[in-house]
């Protein structure tokens, strides 16, 4: 087929479908989808996408990591590559689509390719990465990480629930912890990378589109929050001599969704876990622990967020007599989307006869690992509701069948060095 040309797809939406149902129904809890890093399930999920992979002619491999690689060779063999991917993990009790779909319709691309003969002036790669939502070590993205050569080896000490090390679970899992680095891969190998995912919001619901082109992956600011009064009865201590440490942290909850609520720069504010205690229907609370996560998709205004919300949680801690300890415990910087590769999805989607629609991930992705080694580019596919992370995850057939397409027309356009400055591809 010559690039530009209408791009036949017709049967790869339910072929995505189909094989989405196949993997989300490998599980280690009946009746409730979870797949946890270096699990069984994790394997025989492995397994079923390395098979897909060969028969979509690519060779395929498991690394050193448990990432999934796939191989569809260029025109030359050994040219740098276009890497397509997303990750084959779950949270607990998840949907079917977050991730997946982002590893299947890849593969479902390059077997389109395959059945037609299709050869291109630059390798396509697809790889499922093994651990993205960091349910099982509490770490996230180490899957992309251990790919683009970041990996932090301090991990593999730490424990699961149940007491075991990640080193320990790599060796069961059929893997040497002491050869991870053999996962790495470097900037020459990549041109770029693309990833399609669920949106896992409802923008593009609100919008009435099928796909967008994503802008960026906003950068986080997590913080621990503790707010210390005094316990005390609750039918004898007059309300003007209390120092009710959940009052106090209800005040501060509020002033931060009002904060964000009146931010026009797409800040969102989080506060997704308190604890009070003693915890006593009829005893003031006398200590309250909660978390902030604070998201934005400029790293400048996210820090100047968090710099403007802090002075107003410790005049509120201040003036009810409550002492506060703050901490951040997690800092992340906003992966920019490059514009180059954002032109082109663009283009790809108002081809298949979409309106082109930008919108910020405020989710994260493997790209923020990515993007140490490669340039980034991400497509979002319409999920109903805008719901993940839960059961009732879904994606239209249709939409499934417009991320497709989308994702093709880019491969098959793609211009690998317009707008970057990189070596030629040599055969």
């Amino acid at each position: 087929m010559v690039a530009g040309n209408a791009v036949q797809t017709t049967s790869l939406g339910e072929e995505i479908v189909r094989r989405i149902n196949l993997l989300g129904a490998i599980s280690e809890e009946a009746g409730k989808l979870t797949r946890i890093y270096l699990s069984k399930e994790l394997r025989e999920a492995a397994d079923l996408i390395l098979g897909w992979m060969r028969e979509a002619g690519m060779s395929a491999h498991l690394d050193a990591i448990g990432n999934v690689c796939g191989r569809y060779e260029g025109e030359g063999p050994g040219a740098p590559c276009l890497m397509l991917g997303s990750h084959y993990d779950t949270v607990r009790d998840a949907g079917k689509w977050d991730g997946p779909l982002g590893v299947i319709t890849a593969i479902a691309c390059v077997a389109d390719l395959n059945r037609r003969g299709r050869r291109l002036p630059f390798a396509i790669e697809v790889v499922g990465f093994a651990d993205e939502e960091g349910v099982r070590f509490a770490s996230t993205l180490l899957g992309s990480r251990a790919l683009a050569g970041t990996f932090d080896k301090s991990v593999l000490n730490t424990r699961d629930r149940d007491g075991v090390s990640m080193r320990d679970a790599l060796i069961t899992f059929g893997l040497d912890p002491d050869h991870i680095g053999a996962a790495a891969r470097t900037r020459r190998e990549l041109i770029a990378y693309l990833e399609l995912h669920i949106e896992q919001g409802p923008v593009l619901e609100t919008q009435n589109l099928p796909v967008g082109v994503v802008t960026a992956i906003a950068g986080a600011t997590r913080l621990a929050a503790r707010l210390t009064g005094m316990a005390g009865h609750a039918g004898t201590v007059p309300m003007a001599l209390r120092r009710d440490a959940l009052a106090g942290a209800a005040e501060c909850i509020g002033a931060i969704e009002q904060f964000c609520r009146t931010d026009e720069g797409g800040l969102v504010g989080t506060v997704g876990y308190i604890q009070a205690k003693p915890g006593a229907t009829n005893v003031i609370p006398g200590e309250v622990s909660f978390t902030i996560d604070m998201r934005a998709p400029i790293d400048m205004h996210r820090k100047r967020a968090v710099a403007e919300i802090v002075p107003q949680i410790e005049a509120i801690a201040e003036r009810r007599q409550l002492v506060l300890q703050l901490d951040v415990t997690h800092e992340n910087g906003t992966a920019p989307c490059a514009p180059w590769l954002k032109e082109q999805i663009a283009q790809a989607i108002g081809v298949e006869g979409f309106s082109v629609f930008e919108l910020p991930s405020g989710a994260g992705h493997d790209g923020m690992a990515m993007i140490d080694i490669a340039d980034v580019g991400m497509i979002f596919v319409r999920c109903r509701g805008g719901i993940s992370h839960h059961p009732d995850e879904h994606v239209e057939l249709a939409d499934a069948e417009a991320g497709a397409r989308v994702l093709l027309r880019v491969i098959e356009n793609f211009r690998p060095w317009e707008g970057k400055s990189s070596p030629q591809v040599t055969g």
